[in-house]
C-alpha cells in the first residue's frame, strides 16, 4: 500500500456481496471462498509523502478472512 490508515474508519457502507461484486472470481482465487462484501467507508489516511488527508476508501472483507485491498476512492474537503 502506499497510504496508511491513521483513524479509525467511519460511516462504512456495503456496497455490494456475493455475485453482485464484479471480480468475485479473483478475490475467490486470491484469498479464497468466503461471504465476501465490498465495502466502503471514511477514515484519514497518512500518505507516503507524509501529508495526511481524509478520504473514501473501499476494500473488500470476509469473516474469517478480513479486509483486503484497501483502495482510496476520492480525496475529501
Amino acid at each position: 500500500m502506499y497510504f496508511e490508515i491513521v483513524t479509525k474508519i467511519d460511516e462504512i457502507e456495503t456496497i455490494a456481496i456475493g455475485k453482485s461484486i464484479r471480480t468475485i472470481l479473483d478475490i475467490e482465487k486470491r484469498y479464497g471462498k468466503g461471504r465476501w462484501r465490498k465495502m466502503k467507508g471514511k477514515a484519514k489516511i497518512q500518505l507516503k509523502n507524509g501529508s495526511v488527508k481524509s478520504a473514501e476508501l473501499h476494500w473488500y472483507e470476509a469473516n474469517g478472512i478480513g479486509r483486503k485491498n484497501f483502495k482510496i476512492k476520492r480525496f475529501l474537503g
